[in-house]
């Protein structure tokens, strides 16, 4: 890897891994930030064990660490409790769910919309390099993964639910009382892909060139690869 593209991820690694030390000490409850984090512990393994047959850009790398920040911290307060509005009043001196209009606890919903605003970029890197695709396929398909993806993660939410029950399953849920939680989590992932992709689209046709697409093309034989 070029050297200023290992520094940059080297850099957010070891961010990220101060972050998420500090916050797996003493979180609001051990056993459901255990569970949150199993899928971190699989995502970044398959980074890791990954790292050399295929490398994201800075700016995926990017937009990948910004996810898992917001998830350590949901992990260690639980979603439905991450003091957000806390927060802000202490910092404006006005409750944000009352500025927004909100009635719950939607810490949740942000990183939801989030997964799909930051993780459909990386997501289309993987399509350019893997399978190649172009034009519209190029942007349909990582909001289409990402809200297949999405879906999947609700059907494990709920049989994690299911099978462990009680507290830690209401808490792993966290739908605070919405029959219709799931539906809108995916919803938001949705949005949050389109956004993403719309803005790409929008910047690649002012560029006049597809940013991503060069830099899966600099990554091959004989290609320069410092993006």
């Amino acid at each position: 890897m070029a050297d200023a593209r290992r520094r940059h991820l080297f850099t957010l690694a070891a961010v990220f891994a101060v972050i998420w030390i500090a916050l797996a000490i003493n979180p609001h409850d051990r056993a459901d930030w255990a569970l949150e984090n199993a899928l971190v512990l699989a995502f970044g393994g398959a980074l890791f064990f990954t790292r050399r047959w295929f490398v994201f850009s800075r700016v995926s790398y990017t937009l990948i660490f910004l996810y898992l920040c917001l998830h350590a911290i949901g992990a260690h307060y639980t979603y439905s409790l991450v003091p957000y509005d806390d927060w802000w009043r202490a910092l404006t001196g006005r409750s944000l769910n009352s500025l927004l209009g909100w009635e719950r606890n939607n810490f949740d919903r942000v990183v939801h919309f989030s997964y799909g605003l930051l993780l459909a970029y990386p997501i289309r890197e993987i399509f350019l390099r893997v399978a190649e695709v172009r034009g519209f396929w190029a942007y349909f398909l990582p909001m289409d993964v990402t809200l297949s993806t999405s879906a999947l993660y609700e059907l494990m939410e709920w049989g994690a639910a299911e099978f462990f029950g009680g507290e830690l399953g209401a808490a792993y849920l966290g739908t605070q009382g919405d029959i219709w939680d799931a539906q809108k989590d995916m919803a938001l992932a949705g949005l949050g892909a389109v956004i993403a992709m719309a803005v790409t689209a929008l910047v690649n046709r002012k560029a006049r060139r597809d940013l991503a697409r060069d830099w899966a093309d600099s990554l091959k034989p004989g290609q320069r690869r410092d993006r």
